[in-house]
């Protein structure tokens, strides 16, 4: 089996603000919302959902 990868990223100043701040409002472009619908209803459609 393999074993789990530590990345150890750490964020820190302006970065962990940045990072902070999307999470509290992410920013979805108007293409990935379209693209999640259409993920969506083809996965309605094969019935799994």
């Amino acid at each position: 089996m393999a074993k789990p990868i530590q990345l150890g990223l750490v964020l820190e100043g302006d970065d962990a603000r940045e990072f902070e701040e999307y999470m509290e409002n992410p920013v979805f472009p108007e293409h990935g919302i379209e693209s999640m619908c259409r993920v969506l209803s083809r996965r309605k459609a094969r019935g799994l959902e």
